[in-house]
């Protein structure tokens, strides 16, 4: 069977990562880290004394009883019990080290994923329209798990290698330098090999964290859009796809396994050749040097054996590092992502209004306005009204592609603004715009007089209620999924909000009524209650401006009655901005705006355009679709 040779990739300053990564564990859990390497050293320790102990048993207490009649076993019985304690020593030192590290892996985890998400929140909206979010899931599950491993299966066993190894080495230069050299020849030659395997194996193993991303985010995807590809009858073609792509993950995982899973053979043959190297040389000077006792060869294989093993698990090891280094990539990666910059100063506080002046309120007045401070010092407060203008905006998403083109427009408080045009023809970039999900390159957007950049992001939206075509219900009931638009809201503000919203009576006759637990994105429901639930959410936040991003275009026209005349009720003195499909539900708006590829060709009311007869006369007529 032939498989595609894959492209191998390397982690960019491995050592970077690498320090940067315990840093973060040594920040956290300084205390425990000492303590660990500490009960590491006396386990250590204590085998290495174990190993030693069998020169003295040997010359010291068992050769000079062999010939004896009456032999006194007293002094054999107190070396093997002094022994026992060492053991029970090094036996309970690793007890603890191993249960002080599932503190530490298990927290670091969690302060880990507790750094992801609250970062992630603070990412803009830019970052999740170009990265798959089965990719971004992955980063929380697999590469959080790689980390995991490491600190509480690698690391230990790394230094606890070194430490043996550094002892062992002492140990057996104290009971023969010839057989020491013989030892570290041989290990330099399992050195050389371990390498060769690691080295072919490492890049894979960081492909491999890379391509389980990428399997992560293409079922998320398809999970998402099964309906889409049913419709389409494209399960083949989805089913392809997906095999090439898991055929990237087999080829990189094969190949990562392939070289790891050599290693522990080759590696322990290689140590069994050392062995008995070892074992025949010594015997040789044992014999015709006597510069070796029986007892110190004895002892001699046996820390040869200590030896051996340590190099194994480091060979064993060094892959799961570079795994959890290819974790650690990605998760400093998310986190060094650049969070929104928020430079303004401009917020929204209660407010109340006595002889004319505005002025600011510690209570809740029902009535808010922006507090403006000046470079001055000086602080002036202006009304919440909902005034939104466009002078001459120019936006792009990237700087050389620009999408809309001098776009004017005002909004005053009160007023209904629709926006009509084929799909891609920038309506609802525009109202991305009003929010500040994305920034201008030309030109400025105010709000209430006010340039909205120098208005603090979370006060500006806020100030903004939003009703998307794409409703996103969570895990919870029906009241919890309406108080999302104001958590502090009482259960009567929320009934009363879905009644405004002509929410109320498809509600009571649900199982539980506002108490139905919602799950899988309210699957349970129809589209046209998932949209009503959405237009309570945002009746209940109030906000005296109002997006609606075709609300009701995959609705039927009898629930479109319905979802109408809930927001007609919400939409009542309050300034709204329109996208939709249907002309009918925008005839009423004091300006309908006609766009093509970003940019403004007609203006006017409902009936001044039917006038023009111009696209809007066309599209009205049905000469022209909206697609």
């Amino acid at each position: 069977m032939s498989r595609r040779v894959t492209h191998r990739v390397k982690i960019d300053n491995a050592d970077v990562i690498l320090k940067r990564l315990l840093g973060f564990i040594f920040e956290n859990y300084k205390l425990h880290c000492i303590v660990t390497v500490i009960f590491i050293m006396l386990s250590s320790l204590a085998s290495v004394a174990g190993s030693l102990f069998i020169e003295t048993l040997i010359d010291d207490y068992i050769t000079p009883m062999i010939g004896q009649e009456a032999p006194d076993f007293m002094p054999l019985i107190s070396a093997l019990a002094m022994m026992a304690g060492i053991y029970l020593v090094g036996v309970l030192s690793t007890l603890i080290y191993n249960r002080i590290l599932i503190e530490v892996s298990q927290g670091t985890l969690r302060k880990t994923r507790d750094m992801l998400f609250e970062h992630m929140e603070k990412l803009p909206i830019s970052y999740f329209d170009t990265h798959a979010h089965g990719d971004i899931m992955s980063i929380y599950t697999n590469d959080t798990d790689t980390l995991r491993q490491l600190i509480s299966q690698s690391l230990p066993s790394l230094i606890s290698s070194v430490l043996t190894i550094i002892g062992v080495l002492i140990s057996m230069i104290s009971i023969s330098i010839p057989l020491t050299i013989v030892v570290l020849l041989m290990v330099a030659v399992i050195r050389k090999v371990s390498a060769y395997i690691i080295k072919n194996s490492s890049v894979y193993f960081v492909e491999q964290q890379r391509n389980i991303g990428k399997v992560n985010a293409y079922i998320e995807e398809m999970m998402q859009g099964q309906k889409v590809i049913k419709v389409f009858t494209h399960e083949e073609k989805a089913i392809a796809e997906f095999t090439d792509i898991n055929n990237e993950l087999f080829d990189s995982a094969y190949n990562a396994n392939k070289y790891a899973n050599i290693m522990m053979p080759v590696m322990g043959n290689l140590g069994y050749v050392n062995y008995v190297v070892c074992a025949i040389i010594g015997g040789l000077l044992s014999i015709y040097t006597h510069s070796i006792t029986v007892g110190g060869l004895g002892a001699f294989l046996q820390l040869n054996r200590s030896f051996s093993m340590p190099i194994n698990q480091i060979s064993q090891q060094v892959n799961s590092v570079v795994m959890a280094l290819a974790g650690a990539e990605r998760i400093f990666r998310l986190l060094d992502e650049k969070v929104e910059v928020d430079e303004g100063k401009v917020t929204l506080v209660n407010a109340l209004e006595k002889d004319g002046e505005i002025m600011e309120s510690k209570n809740r007045t029902g009535m808010w306005a922006w507090r403006h401070p000046h470079e001055d010092g000086s602080v002036s407060y202006v009304k919440l009204r909902g005034d939104v203008r466009f002078h001459d905006v120019d936006f792009g998403y990237v700087d050389d592609h620009i999408v809309l083109h001098d776009i004017n427009l005002f909004a005053k408080p009160g007023q209904k603004i629709a926006f009509v045009g084929a799909t891609g023809a920038g309506k609802t970039t525009i109202t991305n715009l009003i929010n500040r999900f994305y920034d201008i390159q030309k030109g400025s957007i105010t709000y209430d007089g006010i340039d909205i950049k120098l208005i603090k992001k979370d006060d500006l939206r806020r100030s903004l209620g939003m009703v998307l075509q794409d409703t996103h219900l969570f895990i919870g009931t029906v009241m919890d999924n309406i108080r999302f638009g104001n958590l502090d809201a009482t259960d009567e503000e929320v009934v009363a909000a879905a009644k405004l919203a002509n929410a109320d009576d498809f509600i009571n006759h649900l199982p539980e009524g506002y108490n139905t637990l919602l799950t899988g994105d309210g699957a349970s429901l129809s589209q046209g209650q998932r949209q009503l639930l959405s237009i309570a959410r945002a009746a209940l936040a109030n906000p005296p401006v109002l997006i609606l991003d075709e609300a009701t275009s995959s609705i039927d026209t009898h629930t479109e009655a319905i979802v109408q005349a809930g927001m007609d009720e919400l939409m009542k003195g309050r300034t709204v901005f329109v996208i939709a499909h249907r002309l009918s539900t925008i005839q009423n708006s004091k300006a309908i705006m006609v766009l093509d590829h970003g940019r403004i060709i007609e203006r006017g009311d409902h009936d001044s355009l039917l006038a023009e007869k111009g696209v809007y006369y066309q599209l009205y007529t049905g000469a022209l679709e909206l697609d």
